[in-house]
């Protein structure tokens, strides 16, 4: 486990990147409008000159368990709450998450939104063809972002290297298929590092922050500062552990989280919001779940450097076990 002063230490970087004048901005900001109503507070998607809402919608849930009826009323909380950016990927239910958006968002407010998916694919040929078809699941001939989903292990990042899945992604950015590109990972931040040290061409990163990310395999201390360094936008998920943190249920240890007696959820979102990420992906189960979501970005104040190491320190006995982020694995 680590030492509280080693992981001050290892923070020192993070709490710096805080002092910018970009995320002074963006810690004081207000939110905006525009034709639908009034947006959740903006912020900037790293040096592509975008800027997006502070909580975004995951596709995932989106395209699961609920119905056809719940989708849509989810989509259309979220549209209404100020929510802008919506997430989804080729392997969620087998493109389902795609087609929900495809036939309840894009219709009527694809001008207005920021819509990303995501590509499971490991060479050019197949790229390709998933590109194409989640175009045509999502009833869209463009994409706001296209990222290259879930890596796993080095040898993940290798063989989507080697199979020319980097040429395909600048080949649709440079057709204007897409506009931007990034890549994703939830088992270890050794295998973001790879990619970083491998390629120069990403927009974007989406991984796991969280408050116990911090003791446990960390994307915060181990990829975060890189990430920032090359102005990158940081797509933040599984700010609630996949849901781990606050629900009772049985990791692969047949041990409980216990996290929801130590942090609110309003303290474990806030926290995250605290750090210079460009959203949080949420993963609502129903629009109820959406609205509370939405009211918690609209009330945001911003963490300082001793609440937040707080936080931290309040789960460090459950965090430093890796028991509360049971989708982290390998290296």
């Amino acid at each position: 486990m680590l030492t509280r002063r080693k992981l001050i230490k290892r923070l020192a970087v993070i709490t710096a990147s805080l002092n910018l004048p970009i995320w002074k901005d963006v810690f004081a900001s207000v939110a905006g409008s525009d034709e639908l109503g009034e947006l959740l507070p903006l912020r900037p998607l790293g040096n592509t000159g975008v800027k997006i809402t502070m909580l975004g919608v995951g596709g995932h849930h989106v395209g699961g368990e609920m119905s056809d009826k719940e989708a849509e009323a989810t989509i259309e909380t979220a549209i209404e709450g100020g929510v802008r950016f919506f997430d989804s990927a080729e392997g969620y239910q087998d493109g389902g998450s795609e087609l929900r958006l495809g036939k309840f968002l894009v219709p009527k407010y694809r001008e207005h939104v920021f819509l990303m998916t995501k590509c499971e694919q490991n060479n050019i040929k197949d790229a390709r063809k998933s590109l194409d078809a989640s175009l045509k699941r999502l009833n869209t001939d463009y994409l706001d972002l296209w990222q290259m989903h879930s890596l796993e292990s080095t040898e993940d990042v290798e063989e989507r290297i080697n199979g020319g899945l980097l040429d395909a992604m600048l080949e649709a950015k440079e057709s204007g298929k897409v506009k931007y590109i990034g890549f994703t990972g939830h088992a270890t931040p050794k295998t973001h590092a790879l990619m970083l040290e491998k390629t120069q061409i990403f927009d974007t990163c989406q991984m796991p922050v969280n408050v116990c990310d911090t003791w446990y395999k960390s994307f915060i201390t181990d990829v975060m500062p890189a990430l920032l360094q090359r102005n990158m936008g940081i797509l933040a998920m599984k700010t609630l552990g996949e849901g781990a943190f606050f629900e009772k249920w049985e990791t692969k240890n047949k041990e409980l989280s216990i996290v929801p007696e130590m942090i609110s959820v309003k303290e474990a979102l806030f926290f995250v919001w605290s750090l210079p990420v460009s959203t949080i992906i949420t993963g609502p189960d129903n629009a109820e779940m959406m609205k509370e979501k939405i009211e918690l970005a609209r009330s945001f104040t911003r963490l300082d450097e001793a609440e937040r190491q707080k936080l931290i320190e309040k789960v460090a006995d459950i965090a430093s076990t890796g028991k509360a982020e049971d989708y982290k694995y390998g290296e």
